[in-house]
């Protein structure tokens, strides 16, 4: 039986913890470990804090398979290897998509679960096409600085926050040109935009930007067949980059929930 791969993480403990529970944060698709940095960063003095890679992002391991078991999985193993009892998952987009899946499949180690912006439900499969476009246009003119690299990823991407954000992922010394997998990403997107329904009955707070469209009034019912004792909270004036365009905001409702008996 193959050895369980570790995902890179970085696991910071606080002087003083005032909880015993540790924060894991668990970034969105494209992204890594630093996307949530700010809000890591402020709950650093109370709790023990851990910031992790998934599979085929920033320096984690690269694997042709991925979707939502796994990359729990992946972190429940990371769990057991830093004997952790108690956990509170802290996941924006695709992260908290693994989040909702962790705690269905291991509620005895998760006190609480935050979701930033992303419903559990099923997205349609065209929402990044041209990010893809961009990101394989990149790969295959294989520039050397960010600065050949932005104007190929702006050919196909129109949204310059997005081209930025691709951009700090770039690394002309990887195969495709990004710290991510690029191809397994592609090949999988389909699994990352799926989903089965769970059942979590662990208190769950559902951060939304109010601009964004990834959780819809329609939503409600079907989050709380899901998650019955779920609450939610939205932060007007942002899109689904809540927590970089209002952190503050964010930090505030996430200390309001974690403060509430």
């Amino acid at each position: 039986m193959p050895i369980p791969q570790l995902l890179n993480f970085q696991f910071d403990q606080a002087k003083q913890a005032l909880h015993s529970s540790t924060l894991i944060f668990i970034h969105g698709l494209f992204g890594d470990m630093n996307n949530l940095g700010v809000i890591a960063r402020a709950f650093s003095d109370d709790y023990n804090i851990l910031r992790v890679d998934l599979r085929n992002h920033g320096q984690s391991f690269h694997s042709e398979s991925m979707n939502y078991d796994l990359m729990a999985e992946d972190i429940f193993t990371l769990i057991r290897h830093l004997k952790l009892e108690k956990t509170i998952l802290i996941g924006h987009s695709m992260g908290g998509k693994t989040a909702m899946k962790l705690a269905a499949r291991h509620p005895e180690i998760v006190e609480k679960l935050i979701v930033i912006d992303i419903a559990p439900l099923p997205y349609g499969n065209r929402g990044h096409q041209d990010v893809f476009q961009g990101l394989f246009a990149v790969n295959a003119a294989k520039p050397q600085s960010r600065q050949q690299a932005k104007p190929i990823l702006a050919q196909q991407i129109a949204d310059p926050s997005v081209v930025q954000f691709m951009l700090k992922s770039f690394k002309p010394t990887s195969p495709e040109f990004f710290r991510f997998n690029l191809t397994a990403l592609f090949n999988n997107y389909e699994n990352l935009m799926a989903w089965q329904d769970v059942s979590v009955s662990v208190p769950t707070l559902f951060i939304k930007g109010g601009d964004s469209p990834y959780i819809k009034p329609q939503d409600s019912e079907r989050i709380l067949q899901q998650f019955p004792n779920a609450s939610s909270f939205t932060i007007n004036g942002c899109g689904h980059w809540v927590h970089a365009q209002k952190p503050a905001f964010v930090i505030r409702a996430i200390n309001r929930f974690l403060n509430k008996n």
